[in-house]
Formats: structure tokens, C-alpha cells, sequence
């Protein structure tokens, strides 16, 4: 029996490198900046997952979060610095695996250009609450599920599919090497 990617009539997949691959990871986390931060990676344990918002993610694969000093994912972080980044964009597509190297800073001036004043919900004292940090995840690799062109699209080839009895579909996937 052949697998479903050898049953598609046209290419799905894609491998993006450098330039082209820190491009999508902003593409895709623009439509979504919230994931599932994962840490203890490596400890052969279960997990540590945490929803957490993107402050900022740049072209060149790298993550910026707020978070407090004295949490428990700061606490993994100095630990093992390894962490897994989940993203979903939507129902359908603009899905996103990163894994990445995190560092934690106090740099005032970076916690200044990340916050958000809803942010105060979490760090009481407002921008200058003693315990918030910056996370930095560096991206080493990663993996992405998305359609070529749009939802509705995608949509029309999975039905038609349906009703023909082939596998159509407008997905695209791919590794990330940043």
C-alpha cells in the first residue's frame, strides 16, 4: 500500500534553509503567537508544557517571551536549556515544531521593547516588576504543516478528493534548518 504523500498529484513538500526557513517560522507565528513551551525535554520524564505568547520572533529563527524569574520554567531552563516550541495557527494548517535553545535575561531595555500592557496581569508591578525576565529561544531545527493555497482552497481539494476517491490535497510540509 503506498503512503498518502505518494498518492498526491502534486508536490508537498518543501524543506526550507536559512533565510527561507526563518521566514516561514514568522509567517506561521504571525498567524498565531501563542504555543505550548516545553521543557525537560531530555530528562526521559513527561513533558513540562506551559501556553505561552511570542513577544517577538525574528527571520532569523529566534523567539522572544516575558516571563517571571522565579517560575518554574525559568527554574528548567537553567537546568537544561533545550525547549520545544508548538505552534497552531489555525483548525487546518500554519502548524509549527520548533526546537531551540533558550537563555533568560534581565536586559531592561529588551523587557521594554517586549512588553504589553496587558502583561501587567502577570507582573503586578508593571514594567519594572523586579521578577520579569526575557526569554530567548534560538531555533536549531524545526517542522512545519501548512496548505499552498489558503483554508478555502485547501477545502475545495479535500472535498473533491472526498467525492473522487483521491487523495487531494493543498498541504505543504517541510524541515526547518535555520
Amino acid at each position: 500500500m503506498d503512503s498518502i504523500n505518494q498518492q498526491q498529484p502534486e508536490e508537498n513538500r518543501k524543506d526550507l534553509i536559512g533565510s527561507e526557513a526563518g521566514k516561514k517560522i514568522k509567517e506561521l507565528t504571525e498567524k498565531s503567537n501563542t504555543c505550548f513551551f516545553c521543557t525537560k525535554i531530555a530528562s526521559g520524564q513527561p513533558l513540562t508544557t506551559r501556553p505561552m505568547s511570542a513577544q517577538k520572533v525574528d527571520e532569523h529563527g529566534n523567539f522572544w517571551f516575558l516571563s517571571a524569574d522565579d517560575s518554574h520554567k525559568n527554574a528548567e531552563i537553567q537546568t537544561d536549556n533545550r525547549v520545544h516550541l508548538l505552534f497552531q495557527g489555525s483548525p487546518h494548517s500554519d502548524f509549527l515544531s520548533i526546537y531551540g535553545e533558550a537563555t533568560i535575561s534581565k536586559d531592561k531595555e529588551l523587557i521594554k521593547e517586549l512588553w504589553e500592557p496587558i502583561l501587567k496581569t502577570w507582573f503586578t508591578e508593571g514594567i519594572d516588576d523586579p521578577r520579569i525576565t526575557a526569554i530567548k529561544v534560538e531555533a536549531t531545527e524545526g517542522y512545519y504543516w501548512d496548505n499552498k493555497h489558503g483554508n478555502a482552497v485547501a477545502f475545495v481539494k479535500m472535498a473533491a478528493g472526498a467525492v473522487l476517491g483521491k487523495t487531494l490535497d493543498d498541504s505543504i510540509e517541510g524541515t526547518l534548518t535555520v
